[in-house]
């Protein structure tokens, strides 16, 4: 699922790289716009029914019924998401002063129905296990997003070509994973939904906030005195850094679900460790982000070209920001196994008051400046007390050492990153050479266990071919 996941950063890079040149930055602002308002509608309605859907699906006896509830219920859901949307286009155009916003905001509301129905069909994917399926509808998706939207612009229809493409990948997606999920859209609901409520609301209402949270940046610049510009050159920074993020949306379903079994078989001590581990494997993250902070100048004026060179101090911070969200994203996870799912609704909840008040004190003074840092300052302080729920809980840490050799690995590939200058194709060497010296610098400091090396070696071409001959003798 991940490496499925990561063809949205590789195929948003390209698309991105591609539409800030022909949309230019008051175009692609306004893209960047219309897509947040968009987005949403689209993660309100999965977020109510995606973790209640995993749940009940995987624990039915036979999943039919259940499946064929859910799938109603996005359709129902998706619908009135898009009404709503359409209604609004106007008045939320007048709003932030963009009369051209309404009608890219009329277009998105025919993509809610659309993406609602593809969303529950992969939620149901997922509760039966069939991650296979599940990857590969993301990877149709993403690669038909590139495609169409690199077509459609291409012939002339702008930013609306920009949203149609992204319609017609969701339309793509939902084709695929109607071959796997062969319910009836249309009929009466016979399964009870006060289920699916219950449990929605919480984790809804929760999931609603950060993802209102994340786009916090976007619409506060803008409603404070921001130009649509500005709006653009913080869109761009904020898609180069959400590859932390998709790490956590892929390990999140997979961690909710395996620790939920681990508890519910009485293996305590396992799955403390798999909570303990997930946290470690976010400090492994923090050199990696400090190489992409050390690059950005050079990592934003190659892809977005260099009228976008201003998103480059935002890029450097964000992407910290973004890293500190994936400890969060483990720490709600945790919570929401040990039974304790309201702490993800509450830390939203502070995230987004704390999240307005700090980028009303910064942004007035420090533009889109401020406006990554206020983000960043909250999703670090969320991380934070998410460490200190998880130790209530578990009685657990992130581990001390590996928190040590991050930080001193993070500050000699800042120093290697910024001191190596590179552009272009030499931009992918210098990025691939840090990383590798990265992964070596941990292996030097002994951070990798025997058994961690033994099996990453299995997934070398060379072990593959040797394990059949050894067992054999």
């Amino acid at each position: 699922m991940f490496l499925a996941g990561l063809l949205l950063p590789l195929t948003g890079l390209i698309t991105a790289a591609f539409l800030t040149r022909r949309l230019g930055a008051d175009g692609y602002g306004l893209l960047v716009l219309s897509t947040t308002l968009f987005v949403w509608v689209e993660l309100t309605i999965n977020a109510f029914f995606s973790r209640a859907t995993i749940r009940f699906v995987g624990a039915a006896a036979d999943w039919h019924p259940v499946g064929t509830t859910v799938i109603r219920l996005h359709a129902l859901a998706g619908v009135v998401g898009g009404l709503l949307l359409g209604l609004l286009a106007f008045p939320l155009a007048w709003l932030f002063h963009e009369p051209p916003l309404a009608p890219y905001l009329a277009l998105y509301a025919l993509h809610v129905p659309i993406s609602s129905l593809s969303q529950g069909h992969q939620n149901i994917l997922i509760g039966r296990g069939s991650f296979r399926q599940k990857a590969m509808s993301n990877a149709g998706r993403w690669i038909a997003r590139l495609g169409l939207i690199l077509l459609l612009v291409e012939m002339g229809l702008s930013v609306p070509g920009a949203i149609l493409g992204s319609l017609g990948a969701a339309a793509v997606e939902l084709a695929i994973t109607r071959r796997y999920i062969k319910l009836p859209l249309f009929g009466h609901i016979a399964v009870p939904t006060r289920p699916f409520y219950d449990l929605g609301i919480v984790l809804g209402s929760s999931a609603l906030l950060i993802q209102i949270f994340s786009s916090l940046g976007v619409v506060m610049l803008k409603t404070l005195g921001g130009t649509i510009e500005e709006v653009g050159i913080y869109g761009a920074a904020q898609n180069l850094s959400i590859l932390p993020g998709l790490l956590g949306l892929s390990l999140s379903p997979l961690l909710l679900s395996t620790v939920s079994r681990l508890l519910s078989e009485g293996k305590i001590a396992h799955a403390k460790d798999m909570g303990q581990g997930a946290m470690r494997m976010v400090l492994g993250l923090l050199p990696f982000g400090a190489l992409v902070a050390g690059s950005a100048r050079e990592i934003v004026t190659w892809v977005f070209g260099s009228s976008f060179e201003p998103a480059a101090p935002l890029l450097a911070i964000l992407i910290l920001g973004a890293i500190a969200f994936v400890m969060v994203s483990v720490a709600s996870v945790i919570a929401t196994a040990s039974g304790v799912p309201r702490f993800a609704l509450y830390l939203s909840v502070f995230s987004v008051l704390f999240g307005t008040i700090a980028n009303y004190a910064l942004i007035p003074s420090f533009g889109a400046f401020g406006a990554a840092t206020a983000t960043t300052l909250c999703q670090t302080i969320g991380a934070a007390v998410s460490v200190g729920v998880v130790y209530r809980l578990w009685s657990i840490v992130p581990p001390i050492g590996t928190l040590l050799r991050s930080m001193i690995i993070s500050v000699l590939a800042y120093a290697l990153a910024v001191v190596w200058p590179a552009s272009g194709l030499w931009l992918l060497v210098k990025l691939a050479s840090v990383g590798v010296a990265i992964l070596l610098a941990y292996l030097a400091l002994r951070e990798f266990s025997p058994e961690e090396i033994s099996q990453a070696r299995s997934f070398l071409p060379g072990s593959l071919l040797l394990s059949a001959p050894e067992q054999k003798r």
